[in-house]
């Protein structure tokens, strides 16, 4: 009977959700990690992506059952390759092999299109990861050449933001020095073989460093008077488009203006410890759901107006064993029995609620390596904003008949 609830409050999301979704969102990916011992099984999460308008998914691994439970439901997945195994993929052999258990094996049902090698390796301060990563990389790319699979399936890696030395303005961002050497071999490889670049980008941790200084509206997408680039004259009206913007005057300032930059992470905690300001539900509603209207618009940042963002919110799912502060623990946008974590303001998923737990999965040990505050910019310091009037779009518009629906199917259910 609890089952049969749950399904059948996912069901109503996912039905009334796709009333407007597919007029809202453009393309949204999901971080889905598993560091929990309280998770829906694989089958029970394909609802749930699907109710948030999400078309492809990000895993820390390759997750057979995740990979199978997708299959042919057009969900694009980039899968990972841990750093733990870094060090293997320089035999040849032992990369095919990862290749075909792990990606081949699940062509063309479940939709991969991208492997990431490791995860911020080149911040973690870690000689042999380092010097490990680029011939993964290389090893990873050999392996799908062979196979016949590198014109379907990209390879890259994830970096935080604090390999960038300067990061504002954005027109005069650039790589830290002592990565430079690390750093442009990856950018050739990026180059030859058209993959994008990653970067994880969380202005929360700019604000948490410095609340006095950092405006919460500027982080959080809220109407504000914003900041204007003095080299480029670009007006910026939020934290993370700066951001965005900052990496491609980077790569530019290495000659690889024309690599695409695409944001392998950001979020929003609903919950914090009392030192990390900022993590609250509010704020964390308040993010994502302007940073989903963001991406619905279609447009670029003001450096490149034309380009889609491509964005992989973090995460899917609160995850309870997660080590390090309490956030790292409340970054979900659905608590593990199905239910939203707060009311997002973007679709269905706002009213409904289930009060029964699904069958769990096991536990996942593969642990990304934890995001550090230092990928916050320290170069926001001196911003300061004010909110001007009231923003209304012809999205928050529809939200309300959608919400008296949803209001409707909650009451209904029970």
């Amino acid at each position: 009977m609890e089952h049969s609830r749950f399904y059948y409050h996912v069901s109503l999301i996912l039905s009334i959700s796709g009333l407007v979704f597919p007029v809202m969102v453009g393309s949204i990916g999901i971080n889905y990690g598993q560091i929990a011992n309280n998770l829906p099984t694989p089958d029970n999460v394909i609802p749930l992506v699907k109710s948030i308008g999400a078309t492809k998914v990000k895993l820390y691994d390759a997750d057979p059952r995740v990979l199978k439970a997708f299959a042919n439901t057009g969900v694009e997945f980039i899968v990972g390759l841990g750093n733990e195994y870094l060090s293997k993929m320089r035999d040849p052999d032992k990369a095919q092999a990862w290749v075909k258990a792990n990606v081949q094996a699940y062509l063309p049902a479940t939709k991969i299109t991208c492997i990431t090698i490791g995860n911020e390796i080149l911040t973690l301060n870690d000689t042999s990861l380092t010097d490990n990563l680029l011939p993964a990389m290389q090893g990873i790319q050999t392996a799908l050449v062979n196979l016949g699979l590198d014109k379907q399936v990209s390879v890259t890696t994830a970096h935080s933001l604090a390999v960038l030395d300067v990061s504002f303005p954005p027109s005069a961002g650039s790589f830290r020095k002592d990565l430079v050497g690390s750093i442009t071999p990856i950018l050739n490889f990026h180059a030859k073989t058209n993959s994008p670049f990653l970067i994880n980008a969380y202005p929360f941790f700019a604000f948490k460093s410095n609340p006095k200084q950092v405006s919460l509206d500027f982080v959080l997408f809220q109407p504000n008077q914003g900041v204007i680039d003095p080299k480029s004259n670009f007006h910026y009206d939020n934290m993370l488009f700066a951001q965005i913007d900052a990496v491609y005057s980077a790569l530019a300032s290495l000659g690889y203006s024309k690599l695409p930059v695409h944001i392998s992470e950001t979020g929003w905690p609903s919950k914090g410890d009392e030192d990390e300001v900022g993590a609250t539900l509010e704020n964390a509603k308040k993010y994502n759901g302007n940073l989903f209207k963001t991406i619905c618009q279609r447009k670029g940042t003001p450096m490149r107006p034309n380009t889609d963002l491509n964005i992989y919110v973090f995460a899917l799912f609160n995850e309870n064993m997660k080590p390090g502060p309490t956030s790292e623990r409340n970054y979900g946008l659905f608590k593990p029995d199905g239910s939203p974590a707060y009311l997002l303001g973007i679709n269905g998923t706002d009213a409904i609620s289930t009060n029964s737990t699904p069958t769990t999965a096991t536990t996942t040990t593969t642990t990304p390596a934890p995001r550090s505050p230092e990928s916050s910019s320290t170069g926001y310091l001196s911003i300061s904003a004010a909110v001007k009037g009231r923003w209304i779009s012809c999205i928050g518009q529809l939200l309300f008949p959608l919400l008296l629906l949803s209001c409707l199917a909650f009451r209904l259910a029970f």
